[in-house]
């Protein structure tokens, strides 16, 4: 791995709000099934909430797309004495991952699928893949968040050793957005390296969500908001799912 990738995933780690993992780890405390220790987390990028379960004495599985960003959450695992399984994998396939007693997916990465029918597959994978009384749980962007919020969002940042311009636009389908990015990383010889990244994003009504579900076989399924253990409103920006099979 190139010390640029590094640095890079460090700049990723950097923007993201370091409490949203300790609110993630309390939500699904609460959540699971009890007395369930096997889990996958599905996106899990370059680690930090795999760490956290495994801190929190579950048996983690982390799979991810991106093979770089696993190698930086091997790193942390390591430097961190924890043991957890990575891979490099579709989430909409996971044949030989395994059996799981709980399944996670948050930072809206399911938003990243293309549409219902990546959606319908990768619950229908997870609920295969999920052992009798297990937990599924997710988040996604409401569609107050894509339609109302996102739309002409700026935000702008200056370190010493990297800038970023990250700029959010609607995008063509129902309920969907395109997030540009420009990091300025700074190499070792004091010379800023420019990355451009496009993030494309898509949520569906919440009836969409509940129907994906019971297709997929879930018969059990909550809906929470933003972190809370209570019912979305009209003004939520991030739903969660917890789906028992």
């Amino acid at each position: 791995m190139t010390k640029n990738y590094e640095t890079f995933a460090r700049v990723y780690d950097a923007i993201m709000d370091d409490s949203l993992y300790d609110l993630w780890t309390d939500f699904s405390l609460r959540h699971f099934s009890k007395g369930k220790t096997k889990l996958l987390e599905l996106a899990c990028g370059t680690g930090i909430q795999s760490l956290r379960f495994a801190q929190a004495g579950f048996e983690v599985t982390g799979l991810d797309l991106s093979e770089e960003m696993l190698k930086v959450a091997e790193k942390r695992a390591q430097e961190a004495g924890v043991k957890i399984d990575f891979v490099a994998a579709n989430m909409m396939d996971l044949s030989g991952i395994g059996q799981f007693d709980l399944v996670t997916s948050y930072s809206d990465s399911l938003c990243y699928l293309a549409d219902e029918v990546e959606m319908g597959d990768t619950f229908t994978e997870v609920y295969k893949h999920l052992n009798d009384g297990g937990t599924f749980i997710f988040d996604v962007h409401s569609t107050y968040q894509t339609d109302e919020v996102f739309p002409g969002y700026s935000h702008h940042e200056n370190a010493e050793d990297f800038a970023m311009v990250w700029d959010t636009y609607e995008d063509e389908a129902p309920h969907s957005i395109v997030h540009e990015l420009t990091f300025f990383i700074q190499d070792e010889d004091g010379r800023f390296t420019r990355y451009d990244e496009i993030h494309e994003e898509r949520t569906y009504e919440l009836l969409t969500y509940d129907i994906l579900l019971e297709q997929a076989g879930f018969t059990d399924v909550k809906v929470y908001a933003d972190f809370e253990d209570k019912a979305p409103t009209d003004k939520s920006a991030r739903w969660f799912f917890v789906a028992r099979k």
